[in-house]
């Protein structure tokens, strides 16, 4: 007898910032039976602790018998590691099952695997997330899909659990591919917001009065209204690292070389991400692009 949607068998393969809470929402709004694995034992312990369900030794293990097995690991090579690695999560996958991948990886590695998936008579959905921590907190993030409709149609129910927001861009790799615009817009976004907030304050303005007004116009933005005050006080431990920003703009500027594309404000970005990596901010969010701009200020 097939379960129902909602009562769905589960496996979440990477306990990271994002996965845990995604995982979590799964479990919780999700009704899902869920089972974990992740490389550092005690994180999935402390997971089935707090929400339930079990813990695997390996990504096999976590995927035997599972409906849906969701990942959100790395790069690459840790994806490859977990699905078509030594007991990876393919080796455990059951005919008519759906693999989702959550990783923010390359569009190469999204077709490399679901072409394995293919061989292995199961489906595969790219499924990139945006929303950063607060988002896999509150279930609120944004995935973008890449595989074909009728698969992607059995997984949404299963990835609305964590989302607000779920589409299907285009067959596998086009998340890929839509995430790395996302990151194009959020690059050039940032350092535009982090200039004008120097400039402001370096003018001597107040930088509150000057948000308020300006986000509400042309100038607004997602980044604005949730970093700038943090920006205007020096604090960047609230978002998504500079380490994985730049692990994102590699992605972003070796697809670009691929097709053609010119990024000039993405490089450029990307090396002052490298800047503030040298200053010791490879753990700061990435609105720390204004932190690089005062301390050349600074130094001037």
């Amino acid at each position: 007898m097939e379960r129902e949607p909602d009562m769905a068998k589960a496996a979440f393969i990477g306990l990271g910032v994002m996965g845990y809470h995604m995982a979590g929402h799964l479990a919780t709004k999700g009704g899902h039976d869920v089972t974990v694995y992740n490389r550092t034992e005690a994180k999935a312990q402390k997971w089935v602790e707090e929400f339930g369900g079990s813990m695997a030794p390996t990504p096999k293990a976590a995927a035997e018998d599972a409906d849906f097995v969701f990942s959100c690991v790395g790069n690459d090579d840790d994806l490859r590691s977990v699905t078509i690695g030594e007991d990876g999560a393919f080796e455990g996958m059951k005919p008519g099952a759906i693999f989702i991948d959550n990783t923010t990886a390359s569009a190469d590695v999204a077709r490399e695997l679901r072409a394995a998936a293919d061989k292995g008579g199961f489906g595969f959905i790219d499924a990139p997330v945006s929303g950063g921590e607060a988002g896999a907190v509150n279930g609120v993030l944004t995935v973008m899909c890449g595989g074909d409709e009728d698969v992607f149609e059995r997984a949404r129910p299963a990835i609305e659990a964590f989302a607000r927001m779920v589409g299907l861009m285009g067959p596998t790799g086009a998340g890929q591919l839509t995430k790395m615009v996302n990151q194009i817009c959020i690059a050039g976004l940032v350092q535009g917001l982090s200039e004008g907030i120097n400039f402001g304050l370096k003018a001597g303005l107040d930088m509150h009065k000057v948000i308020d007004v300006i986000s509400k116009g042309a100038a607004g933005s997602w980044q604005m209204e949730n970093r700038h005050k943090t920006m205007i006080a020096g604090e960047y431990q609230h978002g998504f690292a500079v380490d994985w920003m730049r692990k994102d703009l590699a992605i972003v500027l070796s697809e670009a070389n691929n097709n053609g594309a010119a990024l000039p404000v993405t490089a450029l970005v990307d090396q002052f991400y490298k800047d503030i990596q040298s200053m010791g901010g490879r753990r700061w969010d990435t609105s720390s692009l204004l932190a690089r701009l005062q301390k050349i200020d600074g130094d001037s």
